[in-house]
């Protein structure tokens, strides 16, 4: 499957679940914006990925395997601190 000329990732909830974090890099400033290749830091937009991926390691409680599970933990564990760091 592709878009153009660049081919689309397999569809999986760890694939959907990186692209979410790489969308809250991105706002946190972290990596630059696929499109510009600028870095911009929207704290707002950052928090609300955040809350989403929050959001669905609740819902998804028991419906994981284990490094689904893992992947998710590790992601939040690691775009919260970033986050914090960025608001101090």
């Amino acid at each position: 499957m592709s878009s153009g000329n660049i081919p689309l990732p397999q569809v999986t909830f760890s694939t959907f679940v990186m692209s979410l974090a790489s969308s809250a890099l991105v706002h946190l400033g972290e990596v630059p914006e696929p499109e510009s290749g600028r870095t911009a830091e929207n704290l707002a937009l950052a928090k609300h990925t955040i809350d989403i991926l929050s959001m669905l390691e609740e819902k998804t409680t028991g419906g994981l395997d284990a490094e689904e599970a893992r992947l998710l933990s590790g992601l939040l564990y690691e775009l919260r601190m970033k986050y914090v760091l960025h608001t101090k």
